[in-house]
């Protein structure tokens, strides 16, 4: 019944944004839309920087396990994170193994999209963040994933918190080219 719920509360939530056209020479087969409770983000994913953390988050969202997933470390300034949508609070995982690390030279600036991990630079698995401003301080320690190429107003607006209270969630997250 919870189930049931939470799909018919997905529908009511994403019915505006499901209309919204994606950006024009979007690589769909490599972008996620994310349709969250604030509206729609797309992220445009680079397997040419990141292959197999691309692969990760294109098999999750056909999985269905981002959705109905919250934000749920959001830093002023900083990141906005998720992903786990196994405990929902940032201590979770997928049920597949985590990634070896796929760093780059690419700098983490605002609308970058990293693979959030432990300690171990060989920990990503299912979470990942979107950047507020510009993070140096992550240049070539997190794996740079993809951009967000429209909706960084709606990253924005995203409620902020470390924990959130009463979270910013994602309702549905698809590969753009699973979307009809």
């Amino acid at each position: 019944m919870i189930r049931i719920l939470a799909v018919l509360a997905a529908i009511v939530f994403a019915s505006p944004a499901l209309s919204q056209a994606l950006p024009a020479n979007l690589d769909k087969d490599n972008a996620i839309v994310i349709d969250t409770t604030k509206g729609r983000v797309v992220v445009k994913l680079r397997p040419d920087l990141a292959p197999k953390h691309a692969e990760r988050l294109k098999q999750l969202a056909r999985d269905g396990y981002y959705n109905n997933v919250p934000f749920h470390r959001v830093i002023e300034g900083f990141m906005a994170q998720t992903g786990d949508g196994q405990r929902f609070n940032g201590t979770g995982g997928s049920k597949y193994p985590n990634l070896p690390a796929e760093f780059s030279n690419v700098p983490f600036k605002r609308g970058i999209v990293g693979m959030a991990r432990a300690a171990d630079p060989n920990s990503a698995n299912s979470q990942f963040f979107i950047m507020f401003a510009d993070g140096s301080f992550l240049n070539g320690k997190y794996t740079v994933i993809g951009e967000v190429v429209s909706g960084m107003d709606v990253v924005d607006k995203i409620k902020r918190g470390e924990p959130v209270k009463d979270p910013d969630k994602m309702v549905t997250v698809r590969v753009a080219s699973d979307i009809k």
